[in-house]
């Protein structure tokens, strides 16, 4: 993946990021980005973006929670869950606005 397309797909994440949640600001962290309803909040980070040879990974804080009735969630871990984007039209595809919507709600329900 060319740095140009990375570029793309990360900036059309953080902009329906800015769309569902008005509130939520970007932090750079672990090398992305890490989405926070409540800036400087940890816990009320609910994803981030990061870049990597291959493909753009959009994280949910708390994946292993979401429903995913596309099959479009990778990884195993306690929490954890990714999806893999490789062109700019995995995020329709893969229907990422339905999944950082979910997460932006799961993540406000949190106490």
């Amino acid at each position: 993946m060319d740095a140009v397309l990375a570029s793309e797909i990360e900036a059309a994440i953080k902009a329906m990021v800015a769309r569902l949640c008005p509130e939520a600001r970007g932090r750079a962290m672990y090398g992305g980005t890490v989405f926070e309803r409540q800036p400087g909040e940890f816990k009320s980070g609910f994803g981030g973006v990061f870049c990597y040879q291959n493909h753009v990974s959009l994280e949910f804080a708390q994946g292993a929670l979401l429903e995913d009735p596309a099959g479009a969630l990778e990884g195993k871990g306690k929490m954890r869950r990714h999806i893999k984007l490789r062109r700019l039209d995995d995020i329709e595809a893969r229907q990422v606005e339905d999944y950082l919507s979910r997460a932006i709600s799961l993540n406000a329900a949190q106490p």
